[in-house]
This record gives C-alpha cells, structure tokens and sequence, in this order.
C-alpha cells in the first residue's frame, strides 16, 4: 500500500537529514619509542588481548588470555563472525552482474528503514540482537525486527525500480541471512516455529512487498549448521594465517643489514605513528629509500595494533612496482614471512573483454563468477604476491574475472597495494569496507604532494555540452521531456554571461532542480528498461548524477564555472559551453578518511611547507610533521642558477638559442645522460628542435604528448648506464618523478622553468579563493606547486651515496628569497652568467 502525502514527505526529508550526516573521527595517543629493527627488540613479543577472535568484515584476528598465554597455555580460540559476513562468503552464488540498476543510497536506505518500522505496532521489537554458537563459531547481528504477535521475524531491504529485476543471487542471500536469524531467535525464544518475512521496500514508491514463510525451529537449525560449517574451516584457517602471520611480522628483520643513515629516522616515526594511532607527514628526499623505509615499520606494527591491514597508496604505476618490488624483497629473507599482498589496477587493464558489460549473457568471465570464487581463492591463498600478473592467471585458470576477483581477494589480504582513488575516491572500495567491516587499517600515501590534484579532481565534476547533445540524440523517447528541460535552463544559464567564463558565487537553481528531474526519471526508467545500447546516454546520465551530488556539498571550498565560446552569440552559446564544479580544496571529503584510518602516514620529498598540505587536505592539525635531513652532501650535487635566461612566456622565443648552448656546453664538458625539464611539450619541441639543428651530435629523445606505458619503458631505457645523450621532458610530467636512474644512467639535469601553473581564468580564480580561506593565493596557487615540482625533477639526479651529478636552475626568479627557502637546505647554489637575455618582469 502506498504511502500517503505526509508519510512520503517525511521519508524523503528523513533521507536528506542522513544525507547532511558526516562521520567524525578520533586520534588516539600513546606512542611507542623504539622500532623493532636488528638492535632494538621492542615490541618483538606477540601480544594476545582478550579471549576469543573476531571477524570484522571478513578477517580474523587472533585473541588468547594474557594470565593463560603466560604460563604457556593457548585455549581453544572462538571465532565470531557476523551473519552478513557468513552469508556473503557461504551464501553467494550465481553470476556476476553489474549492469547499471538503480539503487537507493545509503541515506535513501536507512531513510526506508525508519519508515518501515515506525508502521509497527508498539509491542514491535526493532533491531533485534541475536547470537548463537556453533561448536568454536560464534554467530551474531541484529535483524530489523520481530512481531511478537504474528511471531514474525523481518528483514528490511530497500529497493528501486521492479522487484523482479533483482538478481536472483542477492535474492537467494537475503533469504540465507533471514533463516540465520531465524534460527537464533528460535534458539533464544525456544519458539518451533517462526514466521520469515522478507520486506521490500520501493524508494520511489514506498511501497512494501512482503515475501513470507513459515519454517520449523529444525530446519532452521538445520540450516545454521550447514552455513556454520561451511565457514569455520575456512575461519581456522584464517585464524592460523593471522597468528603465523603476527608471530613472523614480530621476527622479521630489516633485508639490507640495516638502516642507512636517515632512513632510520624516517622509519622510526613511521613506527611511532602507526603504535600511536596518529598520522605522520614525512618530508624525506628522494633517493633515501622511502619505500621500504615506510613499509617495514608499518609491518612490524601490525601485530602490536592488532591491524588487518595496510593499504600502500600510490599515484603512479612506477609506484606500486616500488612497493611490491620493496615487499618481494622482505619476503626473500631467511625466514618464511607469510603475508598477503594484493594488487590493484584499473578495469582497463585487467579487464579481459574490454568493451563488453559485466554481465554472464555476454561475458563468460562474469557467468558463474561465485559459482566458481571459491576454489579460485582458496589457490590464490596458497600464494603471497597476488601481483595483476598473478591474479590474471589464477582467474583465467578457474574461468572468472581478473579484475573483480582481484577486488574479492582484498578481503583475504593483508597488504593492498594501488591507487589513491581505492580509498580516497567519493566510491573508493578500500575505504566502504574499512567502515563496513570495522577494519584496522595502516593507509600510506606515497608521493602524497599528488594527493592535493588527485583529490580536487575526485571531488568536482562538470557537464559538456556535447556530452549533452550526444545523449539527446540517443534519448529513450520517455525521457526527452525532461531533457528538452535540461537543455531549456541550460541555455538560459548560459546566455546570462557574456565573457568566456565566469565563477558564480550560487548554483543556478532552474537548472539544478531540472536536472535532478532528469535523474530521478532516468533512474526509474532504467529500473525496467535496459540501456546498454546507449552508451551516450548511460554517460551524461552518470556525469549529471555526480554533478548533482556535488551541488548538494556545494560550500566555499567549490567554485562554479561556466564556460562558453569567446565567439558564439548569446543564442548559440550554450551549444559550446561547460559547466564545472572544480573543487580546490578537498580537505572536508578527505578528512573522514583519514579519521577511519588507525594511522595515516603520507610521505613525500616535497611536503614543504606542511601547513600547505595540512590545510588542503583536511589533516589533523595534531599530525606529526617530520622533515628528514638528506644523506647526500653538496659535494655530490653541482647546482648551478642561471639568472641571465627568462623562462616567462613572453620571453621564451629569446630563450631558445640560450638554453640551447647551455646544454651543450655542458654536455660538451661532461659527456653523460642528462634531462631537460620544461613548462610545456611546445617549449619542450622548441628547444630540441635548435639543439638538433645546432649540435647535431648530441643524442636527443623526447616525451610525447599520452605516452603509452611501453613508449614511456622505452624513453627510460635509452638513459643506459655510460650512454650520453638528452631526455626532454615536461615537468610534472612521468619523468619527472617516481624514477629511478641510477649511477652514470643519469648525471645531469636542466630544470627551464618554474613550475608555476599557467596564470589564467581558473587559476587567478583559484588564487583570490586560497587568499579568502587561507591568506596565502599566491603561495597555494602558484609558488608552492611550482617549487614541488622542481625539487621532485632534481631528485632525480642523486639517487644514492655514490652519485654525482650537476642540475642547472634557469631562470632569474631562482634566486628570490621566497624561492631559494624553498629549495633544498643541503643544495650549495652558485650562479652561472651566459649571454643577456631579456628577462621581463
């Protein structure tokens, strides 16, 4: 029966009051002092707490008395798990499905549930605890609710669109976890038989369907049993990987015969932090070893905290190769280490029939997905590295998807090694089932100066108009209405403006409640209908839903921009325009995230100053700041700034023929494998092409413009070991950081330009926003960005205590004051005077 007026009111205002609901975190303290390293046993003991051992989610964590551990008895551990999680691993069957579906969100859902349980009556028992043992295996939850009266136990699940539509799979598990509790409340209530109600709850209706059976206490029981023992081998068995796991973490020792010099420092905070449950911002400099030197301490942490499990995060591919590259290498120590370590990598480059939807009428990878998980995970146990190789041919092996099954292994994992999006991301997975499960976690962030744009760019969202006019002409006939309204305020919005673009200090709310129109009949539309065949549609539809969402959290930390064609009249603007939510500061979406973290530890050559990255970011002002001294000495490095040459823009043409003789005269002087950095790929083109017509005997390589993964191994693999030549690059771009040369595979490098972002619209834009919010526009816009990129390019020179190099600096503005503070402190800079070139302001 349907709702009446008010009641339909009150959900949806119920729903927005969940939406507006924000997590809170705490840090706790209570640091530890010493790392465990080959000198230092502090906290070598395996520590036991309480008496039973848990599943949170889907890991166990290992419990023993401490007075019984003491004198040298272990008791038969517990497992408890929760009936979700015993039904996701003993109850799922069938497909794997994941064509698009409308779903309520997590606010629509818990908004359902409230309304659903207000129509009880009021002798109606709401959340239910339940619990009950099977053998070693404890079981519990809560079901939604019991009515003594009808002696009817429910489940709620909310839904949108046609029930039908619902894979039978989830439907198969909702009824799996129901008999669970049905089974428990005949245990606690002595009842022979119960009544089972499944109620499903329409969103966009609310509507309720009640799917109802009467089952005895024996079958139910029966029923528990089966699920119980289908699980608790596979518990002791975790329950034994944990324990081995702790006992060899507390063992293990540091692969290289120690720490080298400041790598100790860094990896002792890194310990501390995570003991304390802080977080860490680490300013190492590059070449020192930071990977292994954040891995280890955070390893050797884990069994002390009671982890599940750590999560190393990375911005770019050379990044994961560095942790797992770090994690072979400590577990090819003398003693066996047995830890999980799983990869993560994009859809597109696991996927095994790119293009195809991830549904069994078309991929056979996703026909009998969890028919068949089982058997491929319990091989995937057997292993350690699950690196993408690794899992690609396990999957192919047992005939599922590489890429949710790499997804499905994180459960069972101890270490997880990918990119940021996986926990920083408005649907990052890492981050749902830390939450879900209640999962102690470690998140590293590596390079975590990449985390600012990353995260801006998780957090906006924009709307083209050929994106637009693209899903109109594939439309459903249904939805054109409501399109031709999109379009209608679109163009209003847009005609209102005169110049190119423009930031609004409001969102326009014609065109926000027309497109919300548009979602809410799309959604209810392909409920019933299928659009795959529209893949134009499908995509505006998801780019307005994000939009939106984003509208709703829109506060000063956004700007709205609107952009149109400098030369279309104001009729025919909006055929040529954008409209964006940019964020520039994420620090209000992020911060939730670190909060869910026992410890966060971001580490980076270029963190300076802190309260920059702090402020951006949403850190805990509480966060411990580190700045680790370098190991390499000025005698290794030769820098030298040129202040005759200006690298501005109006000033570049005159700049060529001098940058050009620099080069060479150095190359002249020292043969050897230099880099050359530049703002852009036509100031880079510029400058080889004069050094190719000039100098002609210098070997000259250049990064291109979407570089494939192979075309970036084979720019890297000209710089050889006594080659000589020069890499032209963009700065900030992939050779700009994250690589490795070392030794005579690179002995130079040239850095012609500043770094500073472009001074445009959006930008100048940005500047008067950080000045607003944090008194600094210039510094957060400009400088700061600019010099991080610098000092990551010229890291990429020393890369160990043998290294020498020399790195020129060309361009005048080097030797201000508010820029050589913001260079390395261990850098002795001289000046080096070529050929006058005018350097305008």
């Amino acid at each position: 029966m349907l709702l009446a007026v008010k009641e339909v009111t009150e959900y949806r205002a119920a729903a927005c009051r969940e939406a507006a609901m924000q997590r809170r975190g705490a840090y706790s303290g209570g640091a530890r002092k010493r790392l465990d390293g080959r000198s230092d046993a502090a906290g070598s003991r395996l520590q036991h707490h309480g008496s039973s051992v848990q599943l949170t989610g889907s890991t166990l964590v290992s419990h023993a008395r401490s007075a019984d551990v003491e004198n040298g008895v272990r008791p038969a551990a517990k497992f408890t798990v929760a009936v979700r999680v015993l039904c996701e691993f003993t109850a799922k069957r069938g497909d794997l499905d994941l064509r698009f579906t409308p779903a309520p969100s997590a606010e629509e859902g818990v908004a359902g549930h409230r309304i659903i349980a207000a129509r009880r009556g009021p002798l109606y028992l709401k959340e239910l605890t339940l619990a009950g043992d099977h053998g070693r295996l404890q079981v519990r939850g809560r079901a939604d609710g019991f009515d003594p009266n009808l002696n009817q136990l429910e489940e709620f699940k909310t839904y949108r669109g046609e029930l039908e539509r619902m894979p039978a799979n989830h439907r198969a598990a909702h009824w799996a976890q129901l008999r669970i509790y049905g089974g428990l409340l005949c245990r606690q209530r002595r009842l022979p038989r119960v009544r089972l109600a499944l109620v499903y709850f329409n969103v966009a209706s609310a509507e309720e369907t009640v799917l109802v059976v009467e089952e005895s206490a024996v079958a139910l029981e029966q029923h528990f049993i089966e699920h119980c023992e289908r699980f608790v081998n596979w518990a002791e068995s975790e329950s034994a990987h944990r324990r081995a796991r702790d006992q060899a973490l507390a063992a293990l020792r540091f692969p290289y015969g120690g720490f080298q010099g400041s790598q100790r420092e860094l990896a002792e905070a890194v310990f501390r932090a995570v003991r304390g449950g802080r977080s860490l911002l680490a300013q190492a400099p590059t070449g020192i070893g930071k990977t292994i030197g954040t891995i280890f301490p955070a390893l050797k942490a884990m069994a002390p905290e009671r982890l599940d499990k750590l999560f190393f995060l990375v911005a770019k591919t050379s990044g994961r190769r560095q942790a797992l590259d770090a994690l072979r290498r400590l577990k090819a120590g003398t003693e066996p280490l047995p830890l999980r370590v799983v990869e993560l990598v994009a859809r597109s480059k696991a996927c095994e029939y790119p293009g195809k939807a991830c549904d069994a009428s078309v991929c056979p990878l996703a026909r009998g997905f969890y028919d068949r998980l089982a058997t491929a995970r319990a091989a995937a146990m057997q292993l350690q590295i699950l690196d993408q190789p690794t899992v690609r041919r396990l999957a192919r092996a047992h005939g599922i998807c590489p890429y949710y099954f790499s997804q499905e292994l994180v459960r069972w994992s101890d270490v997880v090694v990918g990119d940021y999006n996986y926990y920083f991301d408005r649907g990052a997975i890492l981050y749902a089932w830390t939450l879900a499960d209640e999962w102690r976690v470690c998140v590293q962030v590596d390079e975590a100066h990449n985390l600012i744009e990353r995260a801006r760019g998780m957090y906006s969202a924009s709307l083209e108009s050929s994106a637009f006019a693209a899903a109109r002409r594939c439309a459903p006939v249904a939805l054109r209405q409501s399109l031709t309204a999109v379009s209608r305020s679109w163009r209003r919005s847009v005609a209102a403006q005169s110049a190119s673009y423009r930031v609004y200090e409001r969102l326009p709310t014609a065109l926000l409640a027309a497109l919300e129109e548009f979602i809410a009949r799309a959604a209810d539309y392909l409920s019933i209908n299928s659009a795959n065949d529209a893949s134009d549609f499908l995509s505006f539809f998801f780019a307005a839903l994000g939009f939106c969402r984003l509208a709703a959290e829109f506060d000063s930390a956004t700007l709205f921009e609107i952009t149109r064609g400098a030369e279309e009249p104001a009729e025919q603007a909006a055929a040529d325009s954008t409209l964006c939510l940019r964020n520039v500061v994420p620090g209000r979406f992020l911060a939730p995230r670190f909060a869910a973290a026992r410890a966060t530890i971001l580490f980076s050559a270029t963190l300076a100053p802190h309260d920059f990255v702090i402020d951006v970011l949403g850190l805990p002002r509480d966060i411990v700041r580190l700045d680790v001294g370098s190991p390499f000495s000025a005698e290794q490095l030769t820098v030298r700034l040129v202040r005759s040459i200006s690298t501005r823009y109006q000033d570049r043409d005159r700049s060529l023929v001098p940058i050009t003789e620099l080069i060479a005269r150095q190359y002249h002087a020292q043969p050897g494998n230099y880099l050359a950095f530049f703002s852009s790929f036509e100031y880079l083109d510029d400058v080889a092409t004069v050094v190719a017509a000039r100098h002609p005997a210098i070997s000259v390589w250049k990064q291109q413009r979407a570089m494939q993964e192979c075309a970036r191994e084979d720019f890297l693999a000209r710089f050889v070991a006594g080659g000589c030549g020069v890499g032209f690059a963009v700065l900030g771009g992939a050779f700009a950081e994250g690589i490795d040369l070392p030794g005579s595979r690179l002995i130079g490098a040239f850095i012609a330009t500043l770094g500073l972002p472009p001074a445009n619209a959006a930008n100048e834009e940005t500047q008067r926003r950080m000045s607003v919010i944090f008194g600094a526009g210039f510094e957060y816009t400009y400088l700061y960005p600019g010099i991080q990129k610098v000092v990551q390019a010229a890291g990429r020179v020393i890369r160990g205590a043998s290294d020498r190099g020399t790195l020129y600096l060309i361009d005048d503005r080097f030797a201000r004051t508010e820029v050589r503070r913001l260079l390395p402190a261990w850098w002795r800079i001289s000046q080096t005077r070529l050929r006058s070139c005018s350097s305008g302001r």
